[in-house]
């Protein structure tokens, strides 16, 4: 019995430990994409997606056809930025809008050159849409200096290491037959690799100046307070907007998909150690049971009902469910917190220099749930055994 209790407390805990591991890089990646690319992106202006079809026997009777969302075709970028911001404001869950035009370039450094991708922004505008402060405090640089400086760039820690490029440093960017020299105001790093490899940050009027985009932008990038809500939201926007949204739930579907994937596979897993000492405990009553039929007799003589055998057994089960559990989640919370503070050095669709975690009570409670259910089947059915045992039978000796 001590070893079932044993097995209990570490699959509850290790259950907690992996739940907190997996929900944790998964929330750190959804937190860094939603402050790179914001909650919804505004691009590109719907065609017409409705036409007019004759009802066959109708010669004055038409219905509406509407063009699956698979299908529609669109028309590049946002032709009136300002007044789409106007309108994307009054969405009750729009906490900001940034417009950005965006262009491929060539940087010319004094020691190579790379292609890039500039993005031109309204700082203030931007800033609440993104955690560009926060990327800025993490590389290089500071954010005044790009403010008050009309030719100065922000630069991704990746695509300035290529470049060997330092705050401070000049370089031109060429874009088409237009070529024109800038100072680097700030290194940031987002912590998706290829974004800080290709992505610049640029004044909105310098953009438009180097790209010829005069008029229009490229898209708007939309931030919410409820970020759940982005697929919803997004779907009323191209309603009302005529432009389509795509919330970060659709962008990174794939991402999404293998951490939900991760999850169930670790809970499986270690759902197994739970099972095993479940098994363990059911073997344990089930002896108990066969090796103390004199005794249940004695009881049931006594004038013991069968519930009150069945109890006996079904309270053991609880005890061992209850400090199992309270240990568990002892056990999980602690290797969590030191988990939490493990440094690592990872690199790839995002950085990280310690174990991520995510605190949520959801873990305890599913441990809990399934450690009960596999308790409590362990007692129950050798409960219902002991409980059928008559006393009579057990003196004849003919006893199932």
């Amino acid at each position: 019995m001590l070893m079932s209790l044993s097995g209990i407390v570490f699959g509850v805990g290790f259950f907690i430990v992996t739940q907190a591991q997996t929900s944790g890089f998964e929330e750190f990646f959804v937190k860094t994409i939603l402050g790179t690319n914001g909650a919804i992106r505004i691009e590109d202006k719907l065609q017409a997606t409705m036409f007019f079809m004759p009802a066959e026997g109708f010669e004055h009777s038409k219905f509406v056809v509407e063009t699956p969302r698979e299908a529609r075709k669109y028309v590049e970028g946002v032709e009136e930025p300002d007044a789409m911001m106007d309108a994307l404001r009054k969405f009750r869950n729009v906490s900001g809008v940034s417009i950005i035009v965006e262009g491929s370039v060539i940087a010319d450094s004094s020691f190579k050159n790379d292609t890039a991708k500039v993005l031109g922004i309204r700082l203030e505008d931007h800033l609440a849409v993104s955690e560009l402060a926060a990327q800025v405090a993490r590389g290089s640089g500071s954010l005044e200096n790009f403010r008050t400086t009309p030719q100065g760039l922000l630069m991704g820690m990746e695509l300035a290491k290529r470049l060997q490029l330092s705050v401070g440093d000049s370089l031109i960017l060429r874009a088409g037959t237009e070529q024109r020299r800038y100072r680097l105001s700030g290194i940031f790093t987002t912590g998706v690799r290829d974004i800080d490899r290709v992505r610049i940050y640029m004044h909105l009027g310098e953009a438009r100046s180097l790209l010829k985009k005069t008029t229009g932008a490229s898209s708007i990038q939309v931030a919410l307070f409820d970020r759940e809500r982005a697929p919803q939201d997004a779907e009323q926007m191209e309603k009302v907007l005529k432009h389509g949204a795509q919330s970060w739930q659709e962008r990174e579907v794939s991402w999404l998909e293998a951490f939900h994937a991760l999850q169930i596979s670790a809970a499986l897993t270690v759902s197994t150690i739970i099972l095993i000492s479940g098994l363990g405990m059911f073997n344990t009553l089930a002896m108990i049971v066969i090796e103390k039929t004199k005794e249940i007799a004695i009881l049931r003589s006594m004038g013991y009902s069968r519930q009150d055998i069945a109890r006996i057994f079904i309270w053991l089960g609880t005890i061992v469910l209850v400090l199992g559990t309270i240990g568990g989640w002892a056990l999980g919370a602690g290797v969590t917190y030191g988990v939490s503070k493990y440094p690592i050095h990872l690199r790839g669709i995002f950085s990280a220099d310690n174990f991520q975690v995510h605190w949520s009570i959801w873990h305890y409670v599913v441990a809990t749930i399934t450690a009960t259910v596999v308790v409590m089947t362990a007692a129950i059915i050798p409960a219902r055994r002991a409980a059928r045992l008559e006393p009579g039978d057990i003196i004849r000796g003919t006893s199932q």
